[in-house]
């Protein structure tokens, strides 16, 4: 896992990357969250869907909503970049619509413009 520290808007924004899964279940968002705030001491995210696991763009394993309620209860804004038009399931398409339209939780098609997103929200 590599972490890149970038400032945005006056903020802080890390853009984690790597080559292999790191989020697949709760335990590991929590290790990622502690991870970024310990080596880059940033609250804002941005991370490529490939590093989480498929499970999580399953909407019936909860684990989306599991590991997203995580980030928010921890007062993280995260970025979650990639192309999402590859799933056919409206309740995901609906899910990722209402993050959009929050303050916590994004999921943008490019890493340019998840910095953009969290170097405007608090």
């Amino acid at each position: 896992m590599n972490i890149a520290k970038v400032e945005a808007g006056g903020r802080c924004i890390a853009v984690v990357s790597g080559s292999e899964i790191l989020i697949g279940d709760v335990q590991d968002a929590l290790d990622l969250m502690a991870t970024v705030r310990y080596e880059a001491d940033c609250d804002h995210i941005v991370i490529n869907k490939s590093l989480l696991s498929e499970s999580f763009f399953d909407l019936k394993t909860r684990l989306a909503g599991e590991i997203l309620q995580k980030f928010i209860n921890y007062r993280l804004k995260v970025a979650i970049i990639g192309d999402f038009s590859t799933y056919t399931s409206q309740s995901l398409r609906d899910f990722i619509y209402e993050c959009n339209s929050g303050n916590d939780i994004f999921f943008l098609p490019t890493e340019q413009q998840g910095i953009e997103k969290l170097s405007m929200v608090k």
